[in-house]
């Protein structure tokens, strides 16, 4: 092998490179583990709610150690930004799914215009979308210009004052559409920053929020978040964009120092209640509230024991003071914002103000530095009623330009309504040199000052010291609250902390076990060259981690899966490898000549099976959504990842020996003459595998047509729950019990005795807080005999941390997305046949083979199928029909392709080499030749599964069956059913795929 340095130092210096992404892992790990050492040395088990308390104690630990060094310089808080992101399956919290309306959009654009035809093709767009696949948008456009004569730049709709500008009244429908494509785009990034915005506010640690292609939707995820309604509210509330005159600093350097002195009274009377509790102060915050994003996580408020100072508690905590006459009074760390909130929301704090001009004034932050974490501190002149002067809706338009001094600018433009407030309010703001805080979601994000008298017309610019990045975001928040827009939740699932807690420990388990499994038997049939493999393995999976953590992945329990099953798959290479090398051996050559031919010839075979299933993996990637996403990337990042070990690592090993002059075998004395001398005529056996499949198909069939699949919530929409109790529980008799209150609900065991899940569809077409309210109440009412004595509602709602009893996770799936879900998953299977069936005709050249591959696909997608179907009253765990076993199918077609590309590969080499034996021959020899590749390749892949499966947890149980299934008729399939059909296809033609004719006459 050529360039074994280069090779050698790309190894280590990636590994190295692994490590260190990793070690923020690990520093992470180390200080949350100190934390909760330290919660439950400070809070006894014996505490009532000693579970949140310690929750609590944690956060508070970690609040105080977030900026101080724990290894090399790292602080906590950089190695928690940068560590290996844990999806909500092993962390628990809430991930939701927003429908941001377009109906909505569309009103307010044509000025809620009450034209027939405008209203007609609403109308028919609501109705459509039940069952179409296409955008809101798109499906109005077309009812739209089905309406005989309608015009959309019509003044009675979209040629109005709203779109004066851009609408004119001789546009065509085609026209407008553009306009009205780009506005409603606008408008829903617009919704995306507002957001973005407020999940950064909830102090949530990494989480994360995307678009989810033109549909309108959102996704967001929440790590650790556990309070659903808070979430709801915070997520659904229409943006709320205000413009207030605000107060210049030096109106308030009074009061802070007077704030000090309230504070410090309170501090002195206090006493400590507990001596090894976190915090030296407790300070009343019975009047936060309710409204507070950070309560969203029930985060204590941050103290911080190292800057506070018990004679100045607040303005101990000041990092800046902002200038006299401008709107920041000063400017604080982020973490201490919790604190400062509760000082200032303090009732005796608050009295400071109650006489003079500001007794209504309101305090509100600004953004925060992201380089230096503070944060700057507002406050906002108010009134009684707290209603803002100017308000988001007078906005017509906003955007990112430039002034005569070529400086970033933001152009803003209001209506006539809004312009004459806009004239007072700036005109005021001159008089008195003080500025305007434009606001978003009680976020100051710009407080900009007038220097050039009164505004009117409506049209100003507002500059400062602006990126255009900066810009662009302004300008977006100030449209942001210009279209109102319903945000109704499509999907929302809930995972308990102890949930996440116990998929982390079974995947750990299963994940130990699955490699202590492939390392033994892999030594065990190739010996020395078995542990190379190993090596190989090692690295690649220290590779996986580190891509995984360096890319800001988020790692899921499928992620785990997929990782587990890369390990299962990745000894394929070696295997193909070690095989044809003993082929070599066999035939008389030396030790590096075999080597040297072994990797030479196998190196065909392994890139045309892993490019196949990458490309299942891409197409999961692309079609999927949530946990078969961790999937896809991680078996993506492991194919790669294991192509290069097993051909480079493994190989740089194996030389090394070699030409150390000591013979290597590439077996053990047991296994050196297995599979050495197979010659079966496959070809021959295959009316009888036609047969026996055929009955298998057509019985799949049957029971898919009469008695269906049972199909997950995520397929067609509706509640699950997943509730654990503290005895064991009849779950025939709940299902019964549920049925009154519910009309009909599913109850199945679910891991343990004591588990259950409940799925029902029970006003799944609601979705409002009182409906969800109902639901639980319900539940709870009707499962309370079985629940622990005692258990309130509002602990069963949320899951008792202590006992590990009440609702433990939950999801909610809307019927519009349910069928959205159902559509992409079958796309993306027939995505996957269509891609690997061109893939095999432009690499084999002849369309036999790829018919031969995507039947023998075909024939195990349907036996799969057909087992669940089969099966789904019988097994003792579910066989739901969900996005998982969609992933599962999509994994056994990569899979099973690269069985069968490896098994054509070496039909076309035999051919090549024996062109007078006949196709005959050939493929019988080439699948004999592979048989030991076949069998040890799917004896570790399955012997990996069956560990995952029983040690793996409930929550992969389904998933995993579905391959353990899949690889079984897949490897079968590939020997029996996709080369004879190959074969039989070109025969049946009069057609020899490798010219077989030509041959034997040349013979």
């Amino acid at each position: 092998m050529q360039n074994k340095g280069i090779i050698r130092l790309f190894a280590i210096l990636f590994a190295l490179v692994s490590i260190y992404q990793l070690s923020f892992t690990f520093i992470t790990n180390k200080a949350e583990n100190d934390a909760r050492e330290f919660a439950k040395q400070a809070v006894s088990s014996d505490v009532e709610n000693y579970g949140e308390l310690r929750h609590q104690t944690e956060s508070q630990y970690l609040d105080s150690i977030a900026k101080e060094p724990i290894f090399a310089g790292v602080t906590y808080q950089t190695a928690k930004g940068k560590q290996l992101n844990k999806g909500l399956d092993l962390k628990g919290g809430i991930s939701v799914i927003l429908q941001i309306s377009v109906n909505d959009l569309l009103r307010e654009l044509s000025d809620h215009s009450t034209d027939p035809a405008f209203e007609r093709a609403l109308a028919e767009a609501d109705e459509a979308l039940k069952t179409s696949q296409d955008t809101y948008l798109n499906l109005f456009f077309k009812a739209f210009n089905n309406i005989p004569d309608a015009k959309l730049a019509s003044p009675d709709i979209f040629g109005n004052k709203n779109l004066s500008g851009q609408v004119s009244f001789d546009m065509s429908n085609a026209e407008v559409e553009s306009v009205l494509a780009k506005r409603v785009d606008e408008s829903i990034s617009s919704a995306y920053e507002v957001l973005n915005q407020r999940i950064d506010k909830f102090g949530v640690a990494q989480p994360n929020i995307q678009r989810l292609g033109e549909s309108g939707r959102i996704m967001i995820e929440l790590p650790g978040a556990q309070d659903v309604d808070r979430a709801k509210n915070l997520l659904q509330s229409t943006a709320q964009l205000e413009f207030w005159p605000v107060y210049q600093a030096q109106d308030f350097g009074q009061f802070l120092s007077q704030a000090d002195g309230v504070l410090r009274d309170i501090q002195s009377k206090k006493k400590e209640k507990n001596n090894k509790q976190v915090d030296s102060t407790t300070i009343d915050s019975t009047e936060v509230s309710d409204d507070d994003i950070e309560a969203l996580l029930s985060a204590e408020k941050e103290d911080d024991q190292e800057n506070f100072d018990s004679n100045q508690p607040f303005t101990s905590l000041i990092r800046g003071m902002g200038h006299e006459t401008g709107p920041i009074l000063a400017e604080f760390d982020v973490r201490d914002t919790a604190t400062v909130n509760s000082y200032l929301k303090n009732k005796k704090v608050r009295a400071l103000l109650s006489s003079g001009d500001k007794k209504y004034a309101r305090f509100a932050w600004g953004l925060a530095d992201e380089k230096t974490d503070l944060v700057g501190l507002y406050a906002i002149k108010s009134n009684k009623k707290n209603e803002a002067p100017l308000t988001g809706s007078a906005v017509t338009d906003a955007t990112q330009t430039y002034d005569q001094m070529s400086r970033v600018a933001v152009s803003l433009e209001m209506n006539a309504k809004g312009a004459k407030v806009w004239e007072q309010l700036t005109g005021d703001a001159f008089r008195q040199g003080s500025q305007i805080a434009i606001v978003l979601d009680n976020t100051v994000y710009s407080a900009p000052g007038v220097t050039s008298g009164p505004i009117s017309g409506g049209r100003s610019e507002i500059t400062g010291d602006f990126s255009i990045d900066e810009g662009k975001d302004l300008a977006t928040v100030l449209k942001a609250g210009k279209l109102p827009a319903s945000a109704d939740i499509v999907q929302i699932e809930v995972v308990g902390p102890s949930l996440g807690q116990s998929a982390i420990n079974a995947g750990l388990l299963s994940f130990a076990i699955a490699l202590v499994i492939v390392f033994v038997y892999m030594i065990f049939y190739y010996g020395r060259v078995g542990f190379y493999a190993d090596i190989a393995l090692a690295i690649n999976l220290l590779f996986i981690f580190g891509i995984l953590a360096g890319l800001g992945a988020v790692l899921t329990l499928p992620g785990i899966a997929g990782i587990v099953l890369t390990i299962g798959m990745s000894v394929d290479a070696n295997v193909l490898i070690f095989e044809r090398t003993r082929e070599e051996l066999r035939a008389g050559k030396s030790n590096v000549e075999a080597i040297r031919d072994g990797f030479k010839q196998a190196l065909s075979s392994i890139l045309d099976a892993n490019i196949t299933t990458f490309l299942t993996g891409l197409i999961l990637l692309v079609f999927g959504t949530g946990p078969v996403k961790g999937f896809a990337t991680t078996l993506l990042i492991g194919i790669c990842t294991s192509l290069f070990t097993a051909i480079f690592i493994t190989r740089l090993n194996i030389d090394r020996h070699a030409k150390s002059g000591k013979p290597l075998d590439f077996s053990t004395p047991v296994t050196k003459k297995w599979f050495s001398n197979v010659n079966i005529n496959f070809i021959e056996k295959r009316k009888l595998t036609y047969i026996i499949s055929g009955a298998a198909v057509v019985i799949s069939l049957i029971s898919i047509f009469t008695q269906g699949l049972h199909q997950g919530v995520d397929f067609v929409g509706g509640r699950s729950f997943t509730v654990r109790f503290d005895k064991e529980v009849n779950t025939s008799e709940i299902e019964q019990n549920l049925a009154e209150p519910f009309g009909s609900a599913e109850v199945k065991t679910y891991g343990g005795s004591n588990q259950v899940k409940i799925t029902t569809a029970y006003k799944i077409d609601e979705s409002s807080q009182e409906v969800e309210d109902e639901i639980t109440e319900k539940l709870y009412e009707t499962l309370k005999s079985d629940l622990p004595s005692g258990m309130s509602l509002s602990t069963f709602a949320k899951g008792d941390d202590a006992t590990n009893t009440g609702i433990m996770s939950s999801i909610v799936v809307g019927p519009s997305i349910a069928d959205d879900i159902k559509a992409a998953s079958f796309w993306a299977v027939m995505a996957s046949l269509v891609g690997i069936f061109l893939y095999i005709l432009f690499r084999f050249r002849k369309w036999q083979f790829s018919l031969g591959a995507v039947i023998g696909l075909v024939h195990n997608t349907i036996i799969l199928i057909g087992i669940f179907s089969i099966f789904q009253n019988i097994m003792p765990f579910s066989l739901e029909v969900d996005q998982s076993f969609i992933a599962g199918i999509l994994t056994v077609v990569g899979y099973s392709i690269n069985d069968t590309v490896v098994i054509f590969d070496r039909i076309r080499e035999y051919f090549k080499i024996n062109p007078s034996w006949g196709l005959k021959k050939n493929i019988n020899r080439a699948i004999s030749s592979t048989i030991g590749r076949t069998i040890n390749t799917s004896m570790t892949t399955l012997l990996v599964l069956t560990a995952m499966f029983i040690f793996g947890g409930e929550g992969l149980r389904t998933f995993i069956f579905s391959l353990i299934i899949g690889i079984i008729v897949g490897t079968y399939s590939s020997v029996f059913i996709a080369s004879p059909i190959m074969y039989d296809a070109s025969k049946r033609k009069g057609e020899n795929v490798l010219e077989e004719k030509k041959q034997e006459e040349v013979a």
